[in-house]
């Protein structure tokens, strides 16, 4: 299947569960004074969870632009030295506001991955909540016992609170959830090391997928937690590990997900990808291909580079990607602005703002990759005079 068709794969089954799909929230929120970013599906959708507004139907699905490099979760120092890892990245998600909870959603999670996407069940993980003493929350038994009629017991795994209880921020909506991992390894590897002792351990073959969230309490500002009013479930699908799951690959960078914008890369550097991980030309490519992406679809929802605030994390982001660029593809002329046409090929038609905004993103992109390759070029024409100096100072004082 192509990324297109994992993609419409996913809305289709939650379109055939009830669920009404909406669209993408953009990628910048100005009027949550908690967060820059989305940074998960559900931050649209927080005040449905705190009881303040009403939802358009108790059951929802979409696919939202997510970006995770400021504040609790960021990612920003990953990308590009492993294989999965991303700026922004795609969350596939179902919710369900006050109507279905975990007996539900760990059903319809296990259908479409097993018998809609085909994954063998044998290489499935889960895990559930093992519960917390200090806040008194007890062990996740019902979800244990939901996953027991679709999984083996042996597959089933005690998560701590860092893993498997969800919060967003350092207040709101949260509660326990369920992971579930895939084991992507060969089965020469398999048989040397069980998967299960893989799982949380940052393997890059034993990967999360997806996020099974149950809602049942709010953070409050003084870290104590309150019961919501209804119990919600909000899921998370990484987009692009799915992907590589799928497709048979062993870094989301394989998939069709960047592989137009690897190959379009190397035909304006002349550099050749090979997937290596330690290879910094590798990682320039893929700083660069995950960074277009992330400032792409900020400057198409409304957040320009800048000094200050979010403005600022994006300015961070694409000079991060011009820096590797420069240094390790010897990039010295702006050419990122020209990934822009190939994001527009790829993901206009599920996203039309990158379509619609395409030229005025090309125009800033370009704008900035000016700017910061003159800085660039001054500070070394600067660093070089200084060279030149301290060695003139230094013959000058040597014994003749």
């Amino acid at each position: 299947m192509t990324s297109q068709e994992i993609r419409q794969k996913f809305l289709d089954y939650f379109k055939s569960k009830e669920h009404l799909i909406v669209p993408s929230a953009p990628i910048v929120l100005k009027d949550d004074p908690t967060l820059m970013f989305s940074n998960s599906g559900m931050t649209q959708f927080k005040d449905f969870f705190l009881g303040y507004k009403t939802p358009t139907a108790p059951r929802i699905a979409d696919t939202q632009k997510c970006l995770r490099v400021s504040g609790k979760h960021n990612d920003l120092d990953d990308v590009g030295r492993d294989t999965y890892h991303h700026t922004m990245f795609e969350m596939l998600g179902n919710w369900s506001f006050g109507d279905y909870f975990k007996k539900e959603a760990i059903a319809f999670a296990w259908e479409l991955l097993t018998e809609v996407y085909g994954i063998p069940k044998e290489n499935l993980y889960v895990t559930i909540f093992e519960g917390d003493a200090s806040e008194n929350l007890q062990r996740d038994q019902d979800a244990y016992d939901f996953w027991k009629s679709h999984i083996s017991e042996d597959r089933i795994i005690n998560g701590n609170k860092k893993d498997n209880f969800w919060e967003m921020g350092e207040s709101g909506p949260c509660g326990p959830c369920s992971e579930i991992h895939i084991d992507l390894r060969t089965a020469e590897e398999k048989a040397a090391v069980p998967g299960i002792s893989l799982v949380n351990q940052d393997h890059p073959q034993v990967v999360e997928v997806w996020n099974l969230v149950f809602m049942e309490f709010n953070r409050k500002a003084d870290k104590s937690l309150e019961k919501l009013p209804a119990q919600h479930v909000d899921t998370g699908m990484g987009f692009e590990r799915l992907c590589m799951a799928l497709q048979g690959k062993s870094s989301n960078y394989d998939t069709d997900v960047f592989t137009p914008l690897i190959s379009k890369v190397e035909e304006l550097s002349g550099k050749k990808y090979t997937g290596i991980l330690e290879d910094e030309k590798d990682i320039a490519i893929r700083v660069v291909v995950d960074h277009i992406r992330a400032v792409s679809f900020a400057i198409a929802d409304g957040q320009l580079p800048s000094n200050g605030g979010a403005g600022y994390v994006i300015r961070r982001i694409l000079r991060r990607g011009i820096s590797y660029s420069y240094r390790f593809l010897g990039m010295k002329e702006p050419f990122l602005y020209k990934l822009v046409a190939v994001l527009q090929e790829q993901m206009g038609p599920f996203f039309p703002e990158i379509e619609k905004q395409g030229k005025l993103v090309s125009e800033v992109i370009k704008s900035e990759e000016d700017s910061f390759l003159k800085t660039i070029e001054n500070g070394l024409i600067r660093v070089d005079k200084l060279i030149q100096q301290t060695i003139a100072d230094n013959l000058k004082v040597l014994p003749s």
